[in-house]
């Protein structure tokens, strides 16, 4: 089995001024997610949600150290999930179960080195 990963890009505007109700309905539909992967062929290894853009620090290549994120964006990276999966086809019909109110997300595979 390969690894992927699920990143999950959002609107984070959309989550500052989001309801206590939509805050738990989001929760929720990531509780039911996970409960959902292995029906798929596939097993979570792990996720976590991201904190805001805003407390983000950038470190450039000439060791260069800024606030903020590395660019800017309308959609940001706000959390990921680590998913073993068969092939790419299982590790997608996964992804598109992969709540992302306010975005939507990108599968990549995890390089292996031998």
């Amino acid at each position: 089995m390969s690894q992927y990963m699920i990143l999950i890009y959002e609107d984070e505007a959309a989550y500052e001024n989001a309801s206590p109700e939509v805050l738990g309905e989001v929760m929720q539909a990531h509780t039911d997610f996970a409960a959902q992967v292995e029906q798929h062929g596939a097993k979570l290894l792990g996720g976590e949600a991201l904190q805001p853009t805003g407390t983000a620090t950038s470190v450039r290549g000439g060791g260069e150290v800024t606030d903020g994120p590395f660019v800017e964006t309308k959609e940001a990276l706000g959390g990921f999930y680590l998913l073993e999966a068969p092939d790419l086809d299982a590790a997608l019909t996964v992804a598109k179960l992969c709540p992302a109110r306010f975005g939507g997300v990108e599968v990549r595979p995890v390089m292996t080195f031998d």
